[in-house]
């Protein structure tokens, strides 16, 4: 697959800018995004941001449900060992990366799900809550899937016994943009699901 240089930037304030970039390199704090509505390009700098995604469409599939977790795949391929990203606003995205480390700014990740609109991100290291990669990647993913809010909940967990409770330390809930979860944001799985659900959008 040819790699695009179409991006969806996501702010760590929750604004988003689609556009062209020229000039990303993760090696500099600092790039340029030609917007999609043709204005002047905007400088932008990795502390604003939470990560950003290059994508085959800056359009997405708003109607696409995105596949959960996983599915299945093997613990590494030829773009990395397992790696899953919880971000401190609650987005959570499973994949696989070659250049994760704690002390790095930040890393580019593939999806796990190869069908969807992102192609690969970078994600700001800064703007997550937990990283874990190789068999600790599905073992976080297995917790985080239990641990989503159900559906209409307004972001509520339920604690044994069926009450609800508080997220999660450090877990909030963000409101959908455009009226659609974000890609990744992972509503409580239907009663006999398995990892191969699918839910949430493209970016």
């Amino acid at each position: 697959m040819e790699i695009s240089n179409l991006v969806v930037a996501r702010y760590l304030d929750g604004r988003t800018l689609k556009g062209v970039t020229r000039d990303f390199s993760p090696n500099r704090a600092m790039f340029h995004v030609d917007p999609q509505d043709g204005s002047a390009p905007v400088e932008l700098r990795f502390r604003q941001l939470k990560a950003l995604f290059f994508v085959n469409t800056l359009e997405g599939d708003p109607a696409r449900q995105d596949v959960r977790g996983f599915v299945h795949g093997p613990v590494e391929t030829q773009q990395g060992k397992k790696v899953a990203v919880r971000f401190r606003d609650g987005e959570f995205i499973c994949g696989y990366t070659l250049s994760w480390s704690p002390d790095r700014e930040g890393f580019f990740m593939f999806p796990a799900d190869v069908h969807g609109n992102n192609q690969r991100i970078y994600v700001i290291t800064a703007s997550t809550l937990e990283v874990k990669a190789g068999p600790a990647a599905e073992v976080l993913a297995q917790r985080v899937l239990s641990e989503a809010p159900l559906p209409g909940s307004s972001g509520t967990m339920r604690r044994p016994g069926g009450r609800p409770g508080a997220p999660p330390s450090g877990l909030r809930p963000i409101p959908p943009v455009g009226g659609r979860r974000p890609s990744g944001f992972l509503p409580r799985p239907p009663r006999g699901s398995g990892p191969e659900t699918r839910t949430g959008t493209d970016h």
